[in-house]
């Protein structure tokens, strides 16, 4: 690990990762433990698999707390930060890691399903980076935010419309904040293409598509949690996206890749 211009002299850097209990969450902190990084694992309801996380990053030599929150109230989402300060006593850097994805189309848009996303998909993460910045700014110290994004923002299909519109919001929000917020606070998005399987995707499919890219292989979580320890250790880097998918954007399908694999219409809602 380099030295962290954030933390003080000789000590490990602190970092909040959302959705850290599960998936890639959970890969995306074990990676950082592993490279010197004191974890705090962000969850909701699922507080035995963060407690077990935490118990794989104190393994890897890691300090590590489980903080709990509900990410669709805004209020929750405040006190997030403050937790993770009060077991570490300082926070250096959020990975806004935790997200809602349910199908959708504009067909079956609604104002309730298209609210539920933004409030965890955008708003959530944009309050975090508020409340980074105000906690290292108050120190005197620089601190970083990666938000993951998604590979459809640069290669746009119909599917999933609420949560495309969320992530396109946070995408946003990744260059406006990076503009706002320096020089506090650095801001980097990591857009992963398809790396585990999701929804009703068998295996089979899972395998088709994850090795249909330019590379031949998708991005696996691994490869994710690397691009994130790259983003928050590159000083010079704000404002930008990095692009984990093996290519996938490149490769353009017009359906989301679970509906191109099938080639059948979405499910009914």
């Amino acid at each position: 690990m380099q030295p962290s211009a954030t933390s003080p002299s000789g000590s490990r850097p602190k970092v909040l990762v959302t959705g850290g209990a599960h998936r890639l969450g959970r890969d995306i902190a074990l990676h950082l433990a592993a490279q010197g990084w004191d974890v705090a694992v962000h969850y909701h309801r699922s507080k035995q698999a963060a407690d077990a996380v935490c118990s794989e990053v104190r393994a890897l030599g890691a300090q590590a707390a489980a903080v709990c929150a509900d990410l669709f109230d805004p209020a929750a989402v405040q006190a997030v930060l403050p937790q993770a300060v009060a077991a570490f006593g300082w926070v250096d850097a959020v990975v806004n890691n935790a997200a809602l994805f349910e199908f959708d189309d504009a067909v079956h848009f609604s104002v309730n399903a298209a609210q539920r996303h933004y409030q965890v998909n955008a708003i959530a993460p944009v309050l975090l980076a508020q409340a980074l910045h105000a906690h290292v700014s108050a120190r005197g110290a620089q601190g970083c935010v990666v938000n993951l994004l998604d590979q459809k923002l640069s290669n746009p299909d119909p599917d999933y419309l609420s949560y495309t519109l969320s992530k396109a919001a946070l995408q946003a929000a990744t260059v406006a904040l990076a503009q706002a917020l320096a020089p506090a606070l650095r801001v980097v998005g990591v857009a992963p293409g398809l790396m585990l399987p999701s929804g009703p995707m068998t295996e089979d499919e899972f395998t088709r598509v994850h090795n249909c890219t330019p590379l031949q292989r998708g991005s696996t979580p691994q490869d994710v949690a690397q691009a994130v320890h790259f983003a928050l250790l590159a000083r010079a880097m704000t404002g930008a996206t990095l692009l984990v998918d093996g290519g996938q954007h490149l490769a353009g399908t017009g359906r989301d890749v679970l509906f191109a694999v099938r080639d059948q219409a979405p499910p009914s809602i």
